[in-house]
């Protein structure tokens, strides 16, 4: 296990690697002047050009991606352009936000669609089937914004259950503002479970050793449970593991609907604003993310399956 655990550790430098390097490179090659932006249109050239200096965006391309890497490799991220804070600072504060989000997400998600695939793959009628079907249908049909503005105007204005934005202080009320964001980004990777859980069950269902269960007189609950649930979730968790990436790009358009204070509408501002630091820091922090979920799929599919330990 640690051998397949070092193998996997080994092959995601390179990803993570790559990842900045593009980041970097498409931010700087991107049109626009942050000192420009951060000065006004009718700053004069000199004040753009001391304060291009001072960023150090005056130098190469390749000098500044060599800085990149160094600032990276000791942890040093840099000063925001726009806020003029410390980055280290502020991704301390925007991480947790975004990180609570998307694992509340990720448990609603699960929360939607193991019971809906289980009632598809255990129908013995054409209804529930076509039930859970057209629910995918439905679902997988409407944008993320469009889910969470329907669920503002729905729990957050009509019925005025959940707040319809904002982020507390206090951790019970973070739990509490973040169940219609959560809720918006299971319902957009429901879908996608669901007809894995559903494909893998059924599988489970006609195999041979659920066949030797019932002969042995098992009960359903006691087959569903024992055979069917872990066999079946192997698929399932790694799809939500390959989710993972559209759970931190739904976290950007979430997070600007709902006014959460993430990461993704810090990345979204420092685009706007051309604040190269913050891009690079938490389209890193973000590639970090991903490939650290990505290594813990991988484990939990190792652990299910020893077949894909040893192989």
């Amino acid at each position: 296990m640690l051998r397949y655990l070092g193998t996997r550790i080994l092959m995601l430098v390179p990803v993570v690697l790559g990842v900045i390097t593009i980041s970097f490179l498409l931010m700087h090659l991107t049109p626009g002047d942050p000192a420009r932006a951060f000065l006004g249109p009718k700053a004069s050239a000199h004040s753009v050009a001391l304060l291009r200096q001072k960023w150090g965006l005056d130098q190469s391309i390749w000098v500044q991606y060599l800085r990149f890497l160094g600032q990276t490799a000791t942890f040093n991220f840099g000063t925001s352009f726009f806020y003029n804070l410390p980055i280290a600072t502020l991704l301390a504060n925007r991480i947790p936000v975004t990180l609570l989000l998307m694992l509340m997400g990720s448990l609603f998600g699960i929360a939607i669609s193991l019971p809906l695939a289980m009632l598809s793959a255990t129908s013995r009628s054409g209804f529930a089937a076509s039930a859970v079907r057209a629910f995918n249908a439905f679902v997988q049909g409407m944008p993320t914004f469009f889910v969470g503005i329907m669920l503002i105007i729905l729990f957050g204005l009509l019925l005025r259950i959940f707040p319809a934005g904002g982020y507390p202080t206090d951790f019970p009320g973070q739990l509490y503002a973040l169940i219609l964001p959560s809720l918006t980004i299971g319902l957009s990777i429901a879908p996608f479970l669901i007809r894995s859980l559903n494909a893998s069950m059924k599988d489970v269902l006609t195999s041979e050793f659920v066949a030797f269960g019932r002969s042995k007189g098992l009960s359903a609950r006691r087959i569903m449970t024992a055979y069917v649930l872990r066999n079946g979730s192997i698929s399932g968790i790694s799809i939500l593991g390959v989710q993972v990436g559209y759970l931190a790009g739904g976290a950007l358009v979430v997070e600007q609907i709902f006014a959460l204070p993430g990461m993704g509408s810090m990345l979204l501002t420092a685009i706007f604003n051309r604040d190269y630091p913050v891009v690079q820091a938490c389209t890193l922090a973000f590639a970090v993310l991903v490939v650290l979920v990505y290594l813990a799929t991988d484990l939990v599919y190792a652990v299910l399956d020893p077949r894909v330990r040893l192989g």
